[in-house]
């Protein structure tokens, strides 16, 4: 398995891998009708393309395969992270958050932070992050909770 940056033809790879995790994963601590706000089924890929303008993406690929990414921020956010829902628990997500920390200290950032779902908070504080904040966020006509969460960085 590698880590690389995303090219721009792996967007609507990169979506489906969302979409999937979500409506597989994620569905374990949301209702239907939160999974289906957070992960609609109506992929816009300009509105994707748009996005990886603005952030450094990684894609984790096995066999030519994707079966994760990560997205940060030039100030430490880091956006969207994902597993393939079939992949999870073979270290994938390690392999990721450490390809995230390399950038982010290369960045000379303190810091880097999260929005982090239910679903996803264990494997962010197994990684050294903590509970800044319990949040609820309104997405689509749903409330979701989540959790903002920060890991100090050392250079």
């Amino acid at each position: 398995m590698i880590i690389r940056p995303h090219k721009p033809e792996d967007v609507t790879t990169l979506f489906q891998l969302f979409f999937d995790t979500v409506h597989n994963v994620n569905i374990q601590d949301y209702t239907q009708e939160q999974v289906k706000a957070w992960a609609p089924e109506n992929f816009d890929i300009n509105r994707w393309q748009n996005r990886t303008k603005d952030y450094c993406i990684f894609v984790a690929e096995d066999d030519s395969d994707i079966v994760g990414f990560a997205e940060l921020e030039q100030n430490g956010h880091i956006d969207c992270f994902y597993v393939h829902h079939k992949k999870q628990g073979l270290g994938i997500g390690h392999k990721l958050m450490s390809k995230l920390e390399q950038k982010a200290k290369s960045l000379e950032l303190d810091e880097i932070y999260a929005e982090v779902s239910i679903t996803a908070r264990p494997f962010f504080e197994r990684k050294g992050f903590k509970v800044m904040q319990k949040q609820t966020v309104s997405l689509r006509g749903q409330r979701l909770t989540n959790y903002k969460m920060s890991k100090p960085l050392s250079n």
